[in-house]
């Protein structure tokens, strides 16, 4: 398995409701992240992740991208709570030992209905 399948994978599974299955297979120990909404371990993150599988059972997860340099992996999707929503244009940035993810950050910015830029964000 390659660093940017696994990247890709883990991103799947924990938008499709199995944060605790990405995270059983993909995350190493001493594990963070850097999300300022949330503590900087792996469980507070599994279970935010999970909760919000709950609140939108209907979420919609597209990867467009993903990029390897080394030991890091960039995946650029967007994410839509439900096929009326307008969604937010993600990166997450991985670091990984091994293979192993050992430390996200994510990036968001939410689509807007309109814009300026015709080639859009994706």
């Amino acid at each position: 398995m390659t660093k940017k399948y696994i990247a890709k994978d883990f991103l799947k599974l924990a938008s499709s409701g199995h944060s605790h299955e990405a995270f059983r297979l993909y995350i190493g120990k001493n594990f963070k992240h850097h999300n300022v909404y949330f503590k900087g371990d792996a469980d507070t993150l599994m279970l935010a992740m999970e909760e919000s599988s709950r609140q939108n059972p209907n979420k919609i997860f597209k990867i467009h991208h993903a990029l390897v340099d080394k030991d890091l992996v960039a995946v650029h999707s967007h994410v839509k709570q439900n096929s009326k929503d307008s969604g937010v244009a993600v990166v997450h940035i991985f670091r990984f030992e091994e293979d192993k993810i050992v430390e996200l950050w994510d990036l968001g910015q939410p689509v807007p209905a309109e814009t300026i830029n015709k080639n859009g964000m994706f």
